[in-house]
């Protein structure tokens, strides 16, 4: 049975908020992580027929948002000059977060930076995160093991 655009659109306006914390998490800019969940959506409902079984229907759109925030990251990594009014707002958005966690995350490659934020930021189960990022469910594992061990020691050290 096709899966149609109403129930893509559907799904992503129930876990909106999810998506947003994900985009977030990779670019630490409320305007940028709206920009990509928008784009984010718009690709999902545009390639709607490419999804073949409803049940994998919230992994599809997680591994979406995903690569459209790795994406923005890429495309906007070679523009880094930022205003003095934009360091402001950063600094404003940050006063509540662990910035030294964020620093180490965002120096983590992929997938591993994905596997940490889909495991305890999103509270995601490994089998589903397996999925997402398109690895074997052992290769997730070892991957989130490996990865906090090397967080734990950069944390430590700074």
């Amino acid at each position: 049975m096709r899966i149609d655009d109403e129930e893509i659109m559907e799904k992503v306006l129930d876990n909106y908020q999810k998506y947003y914390r994900l985009a977030y998490s990779y670019v630490h800019n409320e305007s940028d992580a709206l920009d990509i969940v928008q784009e984010g959506a718009y690709k999902a409902i545009l390639n709607s027929h490419t999804l073949k079984k409803r049940e994998f229907m919230e992994t599809w759109i997680y591994r979406i948002m995903m690569n459209e925030a790795v994406l923005f990251i890429r495309k906007n990594r070679r523009s880094e000059f930022v205003s003095l009014d934009e360091l402001e707002l950063r600094a404003k958005e940050d006063q509540y977060e662990d910035i030294d966690l964020a620093r180490a995350l965002d120096q983590l490659g992929e997938p591993e930076g994905t596997i940490i934020r889909l495991r305890f930021f999103e509270d995601m189960k490994l089998e589903d995160i397996a999925e997402i990022v398109g690895e074997n469910l052992n290769t997730v594992k070892t991957k989130l093991y490996r990865t906090l061990k090397v967080l734990r020691i950069s944390l430590e050290t700074n």
